[in-house]
């Protein structure tokens, strides 16, 4: 009988001393996953979506967005497509300047299907976010052209067409966004 040896799992500690892959890896539950290529279809979502927030955002000092940014939190290190965090959250050096490393959960997690990641371990990192704090979760789906939405306390939700979305409840006075919006970046008329 043929015996195969799993790797051995690394710590979380021992993957974050390992180099940067591109594109990235993740450590969930002792399991290192990389990310897959973005296609067109998702980068171009992944373009637009981040200045669409922070230009609400950002000169009210409400919040930021930040795109493959690596989140370290509750023994997961994820790199999520789009994170939001508060400004007051936004860990900041002696400089006062953003730390390059961010050991806290986003406020709002944002992941697009590329046409091959598993839906379910997206599902399980959005899920995982909102069971350690995180307000506000999106999975954007462009080949079904629709959005769901997951919120704490919630069962999720199907937004499509000109559905409108909700959004950090700090940003909901001045930042609109439809599902209309958000797949209006993939067409190029």
């Amino acid at each position: 009988m043929l015996s195969i040896q799993s790797p051995p799992k690394l710590s979380l500690t021992e993957f974050l001393q390992q180099p940067e892959t591109k594109p990235a890896s993740e450590y969930i539950d002792g399991n290192i996953y990389q990310k897959p290529m973005p296609k067109g279809k998702h980068s171009a979502i992944q373009t637009f979506l981040p200045p669409a927030i922070n230009q609400v955002a950002i000169p009210q000092k409400i919040a930021r967005a930040f795109t493959e940014l690596r989140c370290t939190f509750a023994g997961r290190s994820i790199v999520p497509d789009i994170t939001v965090f508060s400004w007051a959250r936004i860990p900041i050096d002696a400089n006062g300047e953003i730390e390059n490393t961010f050991e806290i959960h986003p406020d709002w997690i944002i992941e697009i299907l590329s046409p091959e990641p598993s839906p379910t371990r997206v599902i399980d990192k959005i899920l995982f976010c909102l069971n350690h704090g995180t307000e506000l979760g999106w999975l954007i789906d462009p080949q079904e052209r629709l959005i769901i939405i997951f919120q704490l306390g919630h069962q999720p939700e199907i937004k499509e067409n000109g559905d409108m979305l909700p959004v950090l409840n700090s940003l909901a006075n001045g930042l609109q966004l439809s599902v209309q919006d958000v797949f209006s970046w993939l067409s190029l008329n």
